[in-house]
Parts: C-alpha cells; structure tokens; sequence
C-alpha cells in the first residue's frame, strides 16, 4: 500500500536513475570502445608490418651475404623508416640473419636486453611493448619457401614514432568523447519516453489506490447503516482518529492504516443478527456474548486481502481497555496496538456524542469527562489528554455536517495519506 510517486517526484527519480546508469555504461562503453580501437590499430600495424615484411619473402631464400644482396639493400631502405631490426630464422627457430636499423643502434641493443624471444612455432605471433621510452610493435611471421611449403620466418621490430602515437590518442579520444556524447544523447531521448510511459503507470496505480480506498470507505458506510440507518458515524471517528494522530505526531504509513481500520471497524457486524444489532435497549448477557463475535468476524472477513490487512489492527483491537478488562483478548496497556488505543477514544466519544435508538446525545463536557474517567482503565490517558485538548474544535467542524458533506472532508484529507500530491495531468 505505499503510496504512489507524484509526477515531481517521479521526474527526479527517473532523472537520477538515467544518470545512475549513464555513469555505470558510459565507462563500460568507453573501456570497450578503447579496447576495440586499440585493437583495431595494432591489428592495422600487424598487417602493414605483414605486408611489408611479406614483400621481402622471395629475396630471404637467395645465396647472397647479408651486406651485398638485394634484401640488406631493400631492408636498409625499409628499415630507415621505422624499423629496428629484420630477423631470419630457419624452420627450427635458429637464427640465420639480422639487420639492425643503424639509426635505432641503441635501441636494438636495449630490445634484446629486455624484450623475450617471440616463439618460433610457425604461427603469427604479435607483442608490443615500451623500451627506453619508445613504443616497440614486434611481429613474427612465417614464410613461404620457393615449394610453397612453410619455410622460414621473418621477425620485424617497428618502432611508432611520435606523430602515429598522437594521431591514435587524438583518435581514440574523439572515439570515446563520441560515446560519452551518444550515451548521454542516448539518456536524455529517453527521459521523456520513459516519463510518459510511468505518468501512466501512475495514473493507474492512483486510480486503483483510489477505488480501494473508496471501496473500503463504501464497506464501512454500509455497516454503519445497519447499526444506525446512517453511515454518519464512519466518517466522525475515521476524522477524529486522523486529526488526533496528527496530534501525536504520527507516520503517514500508520495514519493510513488507521483511516482503513477506522472505515472497517466494525466490518464484523454484518455477521450479527438484526435483532441483536437494532435492539433499542441495553443488551442482555446472551447478547451481549454474541454482539462480541462481531471482532472475529470482521478479522474473517478481512483475512483474504493483504491490502486490508493493515485494518486488522483496529478491528481485532479496538474494544480492549487499558486496565486488560476488554475483549476480545484482554490485552492491556502498550499490548494494545497504538492505532486501536486511538480509536478506542474517538469511537466512544463520537457514541456519547451521537444520537442512538436508546440514547440521547450528550453534551461535550459530558463526553469529555467519561473519557477522562476512562483514563488508565478504558482508554490511554495520554492520548485522552491531546484529544481533550482538541475535541472542542474538531466537533465544531464536524457537527451537524451531513453524510456527503462528511465524505468529502474526508475526501480532501486522504490524499494526504494515500498520495502525495495530486496526479500527474
């Protein structure tokens, strides 16, 4: 039974959500999106290293030295570019050659001190790391011989110069700015599909909330008639019983659940013979015994809904006395639930104050005093001592006020307690 999110409400938390989970994909996405590019950029490095180291294959297998042949003179002129060294190995992962970038002397010999052989077994295999400051791309490859079987492998240290490591970080920070800008883009489009779809959600919940609120409302008046040909009486106690617990300070949960008790209180009744309900004196013990069963009946009637199940508290409650001499449990002091101590108050004061087949109205002083004779016996003397205080006024507004005119100042005050404000439009 909580109470339904305003449209104000709604709007903020929707909008906290949205961002919530802007902030949780955002680095998902983005971390992804660096992952990919990165990969797609070593992956771009990988084969223009391929197919230039490729482009050599058909001069490794030729009997020239390393210093004279046609590959010492293309790899000069290939490595004076980027490359830091060519390597040859035989199909046993021995190495037959290497020719060093003159240029990248020092950084060839750093390489070897750190860098760990890449595996000769024939496979393509690709590593990149950071040497003396320079960001070093080495790719092993094998090679065709002239049978067209897998022969040789050819091993190419490349160096990324500077301007290739900004115009990547350039790159990649235009591709991750572009996903922060989608996801959020992304976001806001959101906010108000989502927004119109939950203000139906709201509207509906609100209407249901309303209906059993009425419902239970329509229950209690329909008792009530039976007992006094009006339903006059529901709707003075249910706004006694609020007015007193705002009076106390209560929680807009446990007030709800008093104006649901207050409705229902005497649910039980419909159980109860006419004769027994209508009798114009007082009733007899016999009568008396049976009118009791009218608590349990009630608590049966409720048992099978869980929204009214909060009601119970007043219903099974709210003919026990302080002292433990009520009924149906005797329960006593504190054991009484706080709601049913409230309602014990209005209830009896709202019947000494009211018309019966058997009794005439008393005046409020009156009323007051047998309350405040009640006091630590019948009734909770503290809340006695906050409702004397206000009785005068709350009767003042309530009196002579017909059963429409006390359903709509009920009406107004409900959606304190059910809703927080009114629903969206």
């Amino acid at each position: 039974m909580d109470a339904v999110h305003t449209l104000g409400s709604l709007r903020r938390t929707l909008l906290l959500r949205l961002l919530a989970v802007w902030l949780l994909v955002t680095p998902l996405a983005a971390g992804i999106g660096y992952w990919v590019e990165v990969g797609k950029f070593e992956e771009g490095l990988v084969a223009l290293t391929m197919q230039q180291l490729h482009s050599l294959s058909p001069e490794i297998h030729g009997g020239a030295t390393a210093e004279s042949s046609p590959l010492a003179e293309r790899t000069r002129e290939f490595v004076g570019r980027n490359y830091v060294w060519i390597r040859v190995f035989d199909a046993r992962g021995v190495l037959l050659r290497q020719i060093d970038n003159p240029a990248r002397h020092a950084l060839s010999q750093s390489l070897l001190a750190r860098a760990s052989p890449l595996e000769a077994d024939g496979r393509r295999h690709f590593d990149k790391l950071v040497v003396d400051g320079a960001t070093i791309i080495r790719i092993m490859i094998r090679l065709p011989d002239e049978n067209g079987s897998q022969g040789r492998m050819l091993e190419g240290a490349f160096e990324l110069d500077h301007l290739q490591l900004v115009q990547q970080r350039d790159k990649l920070l235009r591709f991750l700015g572009g996903i922060v800008l989608v996801s959020l883009a992304t976001a806001l489009a959101l906010y108000p599909v989502i927004l119109a779809l939950n203000r139906g959600v709201v509207r509906a919940s609100r209407d249901i909330l309303r209906g059993n609120v009425e419902t239970a409302a329509v229950l209690g008046a329909a008792i009530a008639k039976r007992d006094s040909d009006t339903g006059e009486h529901n709707y003075r106690v249910t706004l006694y019983a609020v007015a007193l617990a705002e009076r106390l300070g209560l929680e807009r949960g446990q007030i709800r659940n008093l104006i649901l008790g207050a409705f229902l209180h005497d649910v039980g009744k419909i159980g109860i013979s006419d004769a027994i309900l209508l009798k114009p004196g007082r009733l007899d013990d016999a009568e008396f015994s049976a009118m009791k069963q009218h608590v349990g009946l009630g608590l049966d009637i409720i048992a099978n809904s869980h929204w009214l199940a909060a009601a119970g508290e007043v219903i099974g409650n709210h003919h026990e006395k302080f002292d433990g001499s009520g009924y149906p449990r005797g329960l006593r002091g504190e054991e009484i639930p706080l709601n049913a101590r409230i309602f014990a108050i209005v209830d009896v004061f709202d019947a000494l104050m009211s018309e019966r087949p058997y009794k005439a109205p008393m005046s409020l002083e009156d009323a007051l005093d047998i309350l405040r004779e009640g006091c630590g016996s019948h009734f909770d003397a503290t809340f006695v001592d906050v409702f004397a205080d206000m009785a005068e006024g709350i009767h003042r507004d309530v009196r002579g006020l017909s059963e429409a005119a006390l359903s709509q100042m009920l009406a107004d005050q409900i959606p304190r307690y059910f809703f927080l404000t009114e629903p969206p439009r």
